[in-house]
């Protein structure tokens, strides 16, 4: 495994300092993050308040040109306490265990700052709640709490941004994945690009669970994903309550952790570096079925998917033996909906065969509002559905799947300009486009679809 480096200096060369309206200093910045969508899940925990896992896992970046989440913050003395605003609204800061312990783990490893007029704050003012304040404007470009790992972009970009307000410097390799991965466990594998490993570690205090980058985005240019948005809904099971409840019920998972988990890692992670799609399909959609399975062996059971992700797997089982070869590979997150992996040279007749099967909701004008990628919707068109798998007339599921992604593997964080800034430099509040946020980097279609 490559084992991923930590930056040799201070994070914060990026920052952006100023002054205020009322002439008090600020230091801001903003960043993007992406999803990840595990193929060797991550299921229960051995510490809830650390979020420390009872096995490895190991995903797929996705690009998040396609799915994002965007972050500003702003720290200033100005500010009377922390704040955040979640995609337009405000929620209250002092009742998430989560986003305090990410503010604090961040505030720990604070350096000094210089201001824009040469002004020195000390790290340990500048880390001290009670001198320094943050405000947190922050927006999904895809549905949260929906099974599309929103928590994990959400929680890695503020992660990221607030290490580059506060000049956070790493005291070992791969500590802001351990910071990271106290605000959302999966969060910690957003901190980077490709194909990414969380270690379970064995140490008490955490110190050694950590993620790291196994290959990097561009390793296998020919991956390419579908993402089938089957519900925008928030689950009605969360994935914290639900894993608590699995490893307390469920003999499946305790055998999944003890005797699968690390023998598949091993060869996933070795398929995934040879380029071998039909053993890494296999595993992936081997592993998806188990999670599941667990959760039905959960007391009560608890049901992520519903009977359209059944249809999603059936089909593409048929369009799989139709090729003679696993050529397209689903997993399933705590949700209903699908992520197919598949290569380039599947991906125009596999995306033909969803939407013949699966017709666009008739709340779409086009299907140019349905599919995110216009060059994809063209490939597809002109590639038809494979003999043998279109969908007999009248059993077409129309609008059962809402929105379809198309995507790639992709990188970790990214440093945006300040010209995309959800804050504004006046006042330290939500800037006007704040209300839009990240989903710039949806479309029109899409929003429609979900609403």
């Amino acid at each position: 495994m490559a084992a991923s480096t930590a930056a040799a200096a201070p994070l914060g060369a990026t920052s952006t300092t100023g002054t205020l309206a009322s002439g008090e200093p600020f230091v801001t910045a903003t960043f993007s993050a992406p999803t990840n969508i595990a193929v060797i899940k991550y299921w229960g925990k051995r510490d809830v308040k650390l979020n420390l896992p009872i096995n490895s896992s190991v995903s797929v970046t996705l690009n998040q040109d396609d799915l994002r989440a965007m972050t500003s913050v702003m720290i200033s003395p100005a500010f009377e306490k922390d704040r955040l605003w979640l995609n337009g609204e405000e929620e209250d800061v002092s009742k998430s265990k989560r986003i305090q312990t990410v503010l604090a783990g961040i505030r720990a490893i604070a350096t000094d700052r210089t201001l824009a007029d040469g002004t020195v704050v000390p790290a340990a003012e500048l880390a001290d709640p009670s001198k320094w304040r943050a405000h947190i404007v922050s927006a999904n470009s895809f549905p949260t709490a929906a099974g599309l790992a929103s928590s994990a972009a959400g929680y890695a970009c503020l992660t990221r941004v607030l290490a580059e307000v506060y000049g956070a410097a790493e005291p070992t390799p791969n500590a802001l994945t351990a910071i990271a991965r106290q605000g959302s466990g999966s969060a910690s594998r957003s901190l980077y690009g490709g194909f990414v490993r969380w270690n379970m570690g064995a140490a008490a205090d955490g110190s050694d669970s950590f993620a790291e980058q196994v290959a990097t985005a561009d390793h296998w240019p020919d991956l390419e994903v579908i993402v089938c948005v089957v519900s925008a809904d928030k689950k009605e099971t969360g994935s914290t309550a639900g894993m608590t409840t699995s490893v307390e019920t469920s003999e499946l998972l305790a055998h999944r952790a003890a005797a699968v988990v690390e023998p598949r890692l091993s060869a996933i992670e070795a398929a995934y570096t040879a380029r071998d799609f039909p053993t890494f399909g296999a595993i992936t959609m081997r592993d998806s079925n188990q999670f599941h399975a667990c959760c039905l062996d959960t007391f009560p059971p608890i049901f992520y998917m519903n009977d359209v992700s059944k249809r999603l797997i059936a089909l593409v089982h048929r369009f799989n033996a139709k090729h003679g070869s696993i050529v397209a590979a689903y997993t399933f997150d705590a949700g209903p909906n699908a992520v197919i992996y598949t290569t380039k040279a599947h991906t125009a007749a596999l995306l033909a065969t969803v939407m013949a099967h699966f017709p666009r909701p008739a709340a779409l004008a086009s299907d140019a509002e349905y599919v995110s990628s216009a060059p994809a919707l063209e490939a597809a068109k002109a590639a038809g559905v494979p003999a043998g798998l279109e969908c007999p007339s009248g059993d077409e599921d129309v609008g059962a799947v809402r929105y379809i992604y198309k995507t790639t593997p992709g990188d970790g964080p990214r440093r945006l300009d300040d010209s995309a800034s959800l804050v504004d430099s006046a006042t330290g509040t939500p800037a006007a486009s704040a209300a839009a946020g990240a989903a710039t980097a949806g479309s029109a279609g899409m929003a429609a679809a979900l609403a």
